[in-house]
């Protein structure tokens, strides 16, 4: 692997370290409780911190979504398929139908596993070529900005863990 990229997937890696030790033992009441009525509840960052990092993959690599593969009906959310999260209110997000810790840890391996499988796969010029979608940026710059957005929710999940005591 070229050495930024090793930069990259190290940032991937500490996502999914720490998302499985963040939500180990929480119980369904824990994963959905919402300190404030416009709260994300910590299950709902789970699912998108993997929903997120899988359907950007899925652009890259102009490959199918993971979710696709049976997490959709195992999640039975009430959500369209190809939602991810991105403008949901915050009744689409208290309408999120509680799961199992095992299942948000499963899945976001899973979506971990193919990340894994494309970053080692990419060359320099895979890096620096163009998305062909309405934002028109580098895959190097998309790689960072699901990094970024990962690893901001990840702290908001640490937070609300915090809070749970």
């Amino acid at each position: 692997m070229i050495p930024h990229l090793e930069l990259i997937a190290d940032g991937f890696n500490r996502l999914a370290t720490e998302l499985p030790t963040l939500l180990e033992g929480l119980t369904t009441e824990q994963l959905m409780w919402q300190p404030s009525p416009t709260a994300n509840h910590i299950a709902w960052l789970a699912w998108h911190i993997a929903r997120d990092e899988d359907a950007q993959m899925a652009v890259i690599t102009h490959r199918t979504e993971v979710y696709l593969d049976g997490w959709v009906e195992r999640f039975a959310l009430p959500y369209e398929p190809t939602e991810m999260g991105y403008g949901q209110t915050i009744e689409q997000v208290r309408a999120f139908t509680p799961p199992t810790v095992e299942l948000l840890v499963d899945h976001y391996l899973a979506v971990a596993a193919r990340t894994s499988e494309i970053l080692s796969s990419l060359s320099t010029g895979d890096l620096i070529s163009i998305i062909d979608d309405p934002y028109r940026v580098t895959v190097a710059t998309r790689l960072v900005s699901i990094l970024n957005d990962g690893h901001q929710h990840l702290g908001q999940v640490a937070y609300l863990r915090g809070l749970l005591g």
